[in-house]
């Protein structure tokens, strides 16, 4: 004898079932996500503070302060010259010279420009292309 108080649970207790499964799935793969551990926005791994320096500096360049963009792109020049350049042992370019030389040249592509403000205007799309070049060469040192 069949019970009809049962019927409509099999189909209620198979879609709670799809849910549990989904929630759990979907957990899983959001912790297996990489993310880099952070301190007040600024990630905390070798290249993290240039890469922040690089956003400030394009953040004041698309706000129209060209001045301010060269005085941070000369900032990070120089903080990446001697950490990285001069800096001992751990410099990459001790390290890395390679990964130093291309992060090096992808860096002056973005600054060149903003430090030269005075005498020619920057490009906007040659500054957008070479700040996300120069981001993505920072990922190889990370």
């Amino acid at each position: 004898m069949t019970h009809s108080f049962r019927k409509p649970f099999g189909p209620i207790f198979a879609m709670m079932m799809v849910l549990l499964l989904g929630t759990v799935a979907c957990s899983l793969a959001a912790g297996q996500a990489k993310k880099n551990p952070q301190t007040d926005g600024v990630d905390n791994t070798k290249m993290g503070a240039y890469r922040a320096l690089a956003q400030h500096t394009y953040l004041e360049y698309q706000k129209g302060d060209a001045a301010a963009a060269a005085e941070l792109a000369r900032v990070l020049e120089r903080v990446w010259d001697k950490a990285e350049d001069y800096g001992g042992d751990m410099a990459l370019k001790k390290t890395h010279p390679d990964q130093f030389e291309e992060i090096d040249k992808a860096m002056d592509d973005f600054i060149t420009p903003l430090e030269e403000y005075k005498s020619k205007a920057p490009e906007a799309a040659r500054v957008k292309a070479a700040f996300n070049a120069y981001l993505e060469k920072l990922k190889l040192a990370d």
